[in-house]
C-alpha cells in the first residue's frame, strides 16, 4: 500500500479559534503536570540516596529504585556491588539509572500520552478548531517516519512493565515484615509506607494492565470469546480497566512520584512512620 502526504492549508494563526470555552486549560494542566513530574523524577534519580528507609525495623524502598540491582550491603540489592564494573568511572552513578528507562518508555509510547503530550508540548493539535503552529509545514506524516515510528515499541515494552508491576507488589508484601525490635527475625505489621507502597503497585498495576496492549494479549485478538470463561473474566476486567485510563495513568503517575517523596522525607527525617499495627 503506498503513502502520500496529505497538505493540509492552515488558515488559522496559531491559537486561533472561534470557540469560547477554555479550550487552552486542559494541555496547559498536562503541559504543567509532565513537566513537573518529569523534573522531579531526573532530580530524584541523580541523588543516589534516600530510598530505602530501614529504621525502626520498616523496609521501605523508592519504586524509582526498584528493583535496586546495585546498592549498598545493607540495602535489598539484587547484585552484590554497588555499581557495576562496566560503568565508568567518570560518570555519576545511580540505581534508577539502570531500571527507569523501563516504565518511562512504557508511558512515553503510551497510546493516551502521546495525544496528551502532542497537544501540551507540541501543540499538534492543541485543541479541536484551533490554530497550530505553522513551522511543521502543511505535511501530515503520521507516525510512520522517523521519529514518531519509534512509538511502535509501545507494544514491546509493556511486557518489562508489567514485569516492574510484579516486583512493586513483592516490595509491598515486604513491606509487610518489620524487623523485631530484639533483631531476631520479622515480625507482620503494617505502617503508613505499606499502605503507599501497596496503593502505588495497585495503581500502576490498574494503569498497566488497563493497556490495549494488555486487552489484545487476553483475547483482543479472538474473534469470539464464546466457550472461554475464564479468559472473558480476565478481557471484561482489563477492558473495564481500559474505559478509565486516563484516570489510571494521572492517578498512578502522581502516586509514583508521592511513594518515592514519601519514602525520601522519612529517610532525611522530615517526619516518622506511623506504625498502624
Amino acid at each position: 500500500m503506498s503513502h502520500a502526504d496529505l497538505r493540509l492549508p492552515q488558515v488559522q494563526k496559531l491559537g486561533q479559534t472561534s470557540r469560547t470555552d477554555v479550550w487552552w486549560l486542559q494541555p496547559l494542566v498536562v503541559l504543567l503536570g509532565l513537566s513537573a513530574f518529569g523534573v522531579y523524577a531526573t532530580w530524584a534519580a541523580f541523588q543516589a540516596r534516600d530510598y530505602f528507609y530501614h529504621t525502626g525495623g520498616a523496609h521501605y524502598l523508592s519504586p524509582f529504585y526498584s528493583p535496586l540491582l546495585y546498592g549498598a550491603p545493607h540495602e535489598p540489592r539484587w547484585i552484590d556491588a554497588t555499581l557495576p564494573s562496566w560503568w565508568p568511572s567518570w560518570m555519576p552513578f545511580s540505581a534508577a539509572f539502570l531500571i527507569l528507562a523501563g516504565p518511562g518508555a512504557m508511558r512515553f509510547t503510551c497510546y493516551y500520552y502521546r495525544g496528551a503530550y502532542y497537544k501540551a508540548f507540541w501543540a499538534d493539535p492543541i485543541s479541536c478548531s484551533v490554530g497550530e503552529p505553522k513551522f511543521r509545514g502543511e505535511k501530515y506524516r503520521g507516525e510512520y517516519r522517523l521519529p514518531l515510528i519509534l512509538q511502535n515499541i509501545h507494544r514491546y515494552v509493556f511486557y518489562p512493565a508489567a514485569a516492574f508491576v510484579i516486583v512493586l507488589f513483592y516490595d509491598a508484601f515486604r513491606a509487610m515484615w518489620f524487623t523485631r525490635p530484639d533483631g531476631n527475625g520479622t515480625e507482620f505489621g503494617v505502617g503508613v509506607g505499606t499502605l503507599v507502597l501497596l496503593l502505588n503497585a495497585t495503581l500502576l498495576g490498574g494503569y498497566t494492565f488497563g493497556c490495549h496492549c494488555a486487552r489484545h494479549q487476553i483475547g483482543g485478538y479472538l474473534d469470539r470469546m464464546a466457550g472461554r470463561p475464564i479468559r472473558t473474566a480476565c478481557y471484561t476486567c482489563v477492558s473495564w480497566l481500559n474505559k478509565r485510563h486516563m484516570g489510571w495513568a494521572w492517578v498512578s503517575l502522581v502516586w509514583v512520584g508521592w511513594s518515592d517523596a514519601y519514602v525520601r522525607l522519612l529517610c532525611k527525617g522530615v517526619f516518622t512512620d506511623f506504625r498502624i499495627f
